[in-house]
């Protein structure tokens, strides 16, 4: 179980860490920091309006205490001192409370000045990270555009990957119709595979053909020549038959003229 549970957690950390884009962890960051600040804002918020709340209080107190010492004062100018003891006893009670409220206040006042500095190093710190996040997503991005650049220059690429892939059995099939072709052309040269066109011969039917064909001219040739040399040799034969037979005549005259 132990085995199955690190195998199922170094999954899903592998799954998590392909899914996870930094730029959008990024901003996420930044939201977050965002709404603390918002916070933190508001907390120094909360802190002011509750010590305005008491500065109000405080002069309220303190106007009532006023108010209870001229009363005082009233009193025992007429002569009515306990009236007088009476206001002096309610003015101690409510600076019992405006010294507490002091004590608030000043107690406030100091959370609210560790607030507002919270809250500014805080903004500090926000911006700071504002910057250096835009500044990580440009280099990012950057880096990213330049390795699909370079992986598609180098065709390892998902999308160029399909496309040498596709290149890669094409030339693998057009080299099997070509060897294929070849061997074809081959084994109806050798004779092996018969040619129902007639067209096709294997290499001895042509060499014999081509002999056969050669000697046919020959024959002919030589056939040809002792017609032509025996139509010669007859209209020679012809032309001396036709002078002796012209001579004869001429002759025969001759020796008659003789007698």
């Amino acid at each position: 179980m132990k085995r199955m549970g690190m195998i199922f957690r170094a999954k899903a950390n592998k799954a998590l860490d392909r899914a996870e884009d930094p730029r959008e962890t990024l901003d996420y960051s930044y939201q977050k920091q965002l709404e603390l600040l918002q916070k933190v804002r508001r907390g120094v918020a909360d802190v002011a309006t509750s010590r305005k709340r008491l500065e109000l209080q405080l002069n309220q107190l303190q106007g009532q205490s006023t108010k209870l010492e001229e009363q005082g004062r009233k009193a025992l100018a007429l002569g009515r001192e306990d009236l007088a003891r009476e206001a002096l006893s309610r003015r101690a009670a409510l600076q019992q409370q405006v010294s507490d409220l002091e004590t608030q206040h000043q107690t406030l006042q100091g959370e609210e000045e560790k607030l507002t500095l919270a809250a500014q190093r805080l903004q500090v710190k926000v911006d700071a990270f504002r910057t250096k996040k835009e500044t990580i997503k440009a280099t990012y991005t950057a880096a990213q555009a330049q390795t699909r650049i370079g992986e598609a220059f180098s065709g390892i690429s998902e999308e160029m990957g399909d496309v040498g892939m596709a290149i890669q059995r094409a030339e693998d099939k057009t080299a099997q119709l070509q060897a294929r072709a070849g061997a074809i052309d081959e084994l109806l040269a050798s004779g092996a595979l018969d040619d129902p066109t007639g067209t096709s011969k294997d290499d001895i039917a042509a060499e014999l053909d081509r002999i056969s064909g050669g000697t046919d001219v020959e024959l002919e040739l030589q056939r040809m020549k002792a017609e032509l040399a025996g139509g010669s040799s007859e209209r020679q034969q012809a032309i001396e038959g036709g002078t002796d037979a012209q001579d004869a005549p001429r002759q025969n005259q001759h020796k008659f003229d003789k007698q």
